[in-house]
Formats: C-alpha cells, structure tokens, sequence
C-alpha cells in the first residue's frame, strides 16, 4: 500500500510536533526525564520522517520493532522518574532489561512465540504506565486535568502497538490495509495528545 499525500501531511505535521517537543523539552523535568523524553520523541519523528521517505514497507523490517519500542519504553520511564520516585531504579532495571530481551528475541531466529510474548508483555507494562499514570495523577489532584492528555495518547500508542504487532505476528485485529489507512492519523493524534499533556502539565 502506498502512502497517500494526506499521509504525508499527517505524518509531516507529527514530525513537526514531535521536533517541536524536542526542541523545548519539559518544564522543571531532571536530567533523566530529559533525556528519556527527548529520545522517545527523537525516535518518533525519525519514524514520521522514515514513513514519508519510504513508505509503508518499512515496518516489515525487523529492526523497526526495536526501535519502536524506545518510545514507549523512554516515555514511561521518564513519567516514572518523575512521579514514582520509590520505584525509579526498579523501573529504570525494567526498561534497560526490556530493551535487552526485545532485541534478543528479535536478532535470534526463533520460531516459536517467545518473541511476541515478550513485546506484549513488555509494551503492555510501558503501555499501562503511560496510561493510567498521567490519568490517576489528573484524577487525584497531584497534576493538573490537562497532563490527562498523556495518559490519552497513552491509549493510543497502545492502540497503535497492538495493531501492528499483531500484523506482524500474523493474527491481524484488522486488515493490513485498513491498518495502514489509520496509522497516519493515530500518529499524530497521539503526538499532538503527549504534546498538549506535558505543555499543561
């Protein structure tokens, strides 16, 4: 399937937003969330920027799960960082350990569904951070109603992760096609949702 010129855009302006977040960074966020934030929007316009210049076809390369999982993994982990202290070193074992077993599993030629497993269970856990953490926060008046926007582009990176690994693993919720038609606009839904959550955090 190709992409359309609305792709484009879409994928352009989520390009631009996520150069954008990079480019002003978080207010009053240490030196770790910095850096985890920066790289999850760094990897996220990089993938806009890799969609518009190739096409669809990149996501059947293997070395796109991995990269992938940088952003939900970086963002949790500066959302934790920052709101968790008690479980920051826990959290932080999680992700490098996480990382390490999705590369494992993707580089080594496995047959079997251990592969799949370990993406699910590790972007399930980043996922739900993402989430339900920004939300909670919103809801019991430790954040401001406007940081709730994260945990919304929380849902949707999750939306987005679910659908294309299970393309990937050959049990599709729906077609590739139809797939591919929404992936621009949940994009930059997503995008635009983490961007106004931390500019109202």
């Amino acid at each position: 399937m190709k992409v359309t010129p609305l792709d484009r855009i879409l994928l352009l302006v989520t390009g631009l937003l996520a150069a954008w977040q990079v480019a002003v960074g978080i207010n009053g966020a240490e030196a770790l969330p910095m850096i985890a934030y920066t790289i999850a929007f760094g990897v996220l316009l990089v993938a806009g920027l890799l969609l518009i210049i190739l096409g669809f076809d990149v996501l059947d390369n293997p070395i796109v799960v991995i990269v992938s999982t940088v952003i939900p993994l970086s963002l949790s982990l500066g959302l934790v960082w920052e709101h968790l202290a008690a479980y920051r070193t826990v959290y932080l074992v999680f992700v490098i350990v996480g990382f390490l077993a999705i590369l494992l599993t993707r580089l080594l030629p496995l047959r079997n569904k251990l592969p799949v497993l370990v993406l699910a269970v590790i972007h399930g856990i980043a996922g739900l951070t993402i989430f339900l953490l920004p939300i909670v926060w919103a809801l019991t008046g430790r954040a401001t109603p406007g940081f709730a926007l994260v945990g919304v582009g929380g849902a949707l990176i999750g939306v987005g992760g679910l659908l294309l690994a299970l393309l990937k693993a050959g049990k599709p919720l729906l077609s590739r096609a139809t797939i591919l038609k929404v992936l621009p606009g949940l994009l930059l839904l997503m995008t635009a949702a983490f961007v106004a959550g931390f500019a109202l955090a």
